[in-house]
């Protein structure tokens, strides 16, 4: 990538990532036309190949920008007074969904990225999906209670399995074409929360889940 990019005014550098997350969003990696996000973002071709060598590298950093930019989002001071495991995943999910609520792009994209098969940037995406799945558990829990859980139950694995469920419920949607609410899934999401709560707390900790 050119650092030359990093030159750009900031309102430059966001209709180009803009534009790259609803051409990327909306298509296949293969269909996905760069000539239509240099169009997008008002900018040539050229000058877009410029900054970016390939498709491939404009296409892996969109994905980074928007990992970033939802952490930074989500990673307000407030969560850090929540101590509570299940609080805490509840708080930063509000928050992630009220974003993709606000940019249907931006859930276009992030979907699409997620469960990307077979195509040329799949590996890549599934190694970073991989590392940042344990980044974001390190950087959201590191403060959370632990002592509520039963002996046994991996907080870990309880934080990836309401990943999944929330993710796998989000992509459903999309792909049946079916339009989703905050309030929907958040409604959905407190009783997945509530029911895994009741199996990983210990009995002196369920009053909270009423």
């Amino acid at each position: 990538m050119n650092e030359k990019y990093f030159t750009l005014p900031k309102e430059k550098q966001m209709k180009i990532m803009n534009a790259a997350m609803e051409v990327f969003g909306r298509n296949e990696y293969k269909r996905a036309s760069t000539d239509l996000i240099a169009v997008k973002a008002g900018v040539s071709k050229g000058l877009l190949f410029y900054y970016f060598k390939n498709k491939k590298e404009l296409y892996l950093y969109t994905y980074d920008y928007l990992l970033q930019m939802m952490t930074q989002l989500v990673a307000d001071d407030s969560y850090l007074n929540i101590s509570d495991f299940f609080d805490i995943m509840s708080y930063f999910s509000k928050l992630k969904l009220e974003v993709l609520e606000q940019v249907p792009s931006i859930m276009e994209f992030a979907t699409r990225a997620f469960y990307s098969d077979k195509e040329a940037v799949s590996k890549d995406l599934q190694n970073i999906n991989n590392q940042m799945v344990d980044t974001l558990f390190q950087t959201y829990f590191g403060h959370a209670d632990y002592s509520k859980f039963k002996p046994g139950f991996d907080p870990f694995k309880v934080y990836q399995m309401l990943i999944w469920m929330a993710d796998g419920y989000l992509h459903e949607h999309q792909m049946n074409g079916r339009e989703w609410t905050l309030d929907e899934i958040t409604a959905e999401f407190d009783i997945w929360t509530s029911m895994m709560k009741k199996m990983a707390y210990k009995e002196e900790y369920l009053d909270e889940c009423n």
